[in-house]
Order: structure tokens, then sequence, then C-alpha cells
């Protein structure tokens, strides 16, 4: 659930929902900046919709959105779990025992050039 929007806050009132989903869809379809988001399409700001998507993100809007699109397609069998594979970026991989972290000596021993 989002928090509700500030009963009186400075500035124009909020854009709608849609209209910064729209501006968020386009600025990630066309691969722009969000500061070349046009405002002649109605979308208003680029920064706008950026700190939309950073609330809705924070929100964990979008996590719940894909819990729900995968499993209505999952019901509706539109899923090939055969094809699917784990983005390495967001898994953490472990591999074997974890080695322990090499500390830096503090105390004192020659060098074994010096010997």
């Amino acid at each position: 659930m989002l928090p509700p929007w500030p009963e009186r806050s400075p500035g124009p009132r909020p854009v709608a929902d849609r209209l910064c989903l729209q501006g968020i869809l386009y600025v990630l379809c066309n691969n722009i900046a969000w500061q070349l988001l046009p405002l002649d399409l109605g979308f208003s700001s680029g920064q706008t919709c950026w700190c939309r998507l950073e609330r809705w993100q924070q929100a964990g809007v979008f996590d719940q959105l894909h819990r729900i699109l995968f499993a209505k397609l999952n019901a509706a069998g539109q899923l090939d779990w055969a094809r699917a594979c784990v983005d390495g970026s967001h898994v953490r991989a472990k591999k074997g025992v974890p080695t322990p972290v090499r500390r830096r000596s503090t105390g004192i021993t020659r060098a074994a050039n010096t010997i």
C-alpha cells in the first residue's frame, strides 16, 4: 500500500498515476534519459516520472505486480518453465565453503627479503 499524498503540499497537484506509468514506459522503451522525456506528450516531466517510479519501487509495487502476473500466467498455463533461468546479478551464487577473509597483520614481523 502506498503512503497517501500529503493533504497540503506545495506546488501543482500530483500527476495521475497512469500518466506517470506511461512516461516511465516511454523512457524505458525508448532508452532515453529522464531529462529528455518530451513534455508535449503529456506525461509530465522526467523528474516527476522518475520520482514516482522510485516511490513505487520503495513501496514494493513492482515486486507485487510480478507475483500477480506470474501467478495468473502460471494458472492459465502460459508459462514455459523449461525455459526459465535465474539472473545471476540478482541471486547470489554460493560456491562451496566461504573462505575466511585475509586480515592484515598488525604485529611486528621482519620482511622476508631482509633475512
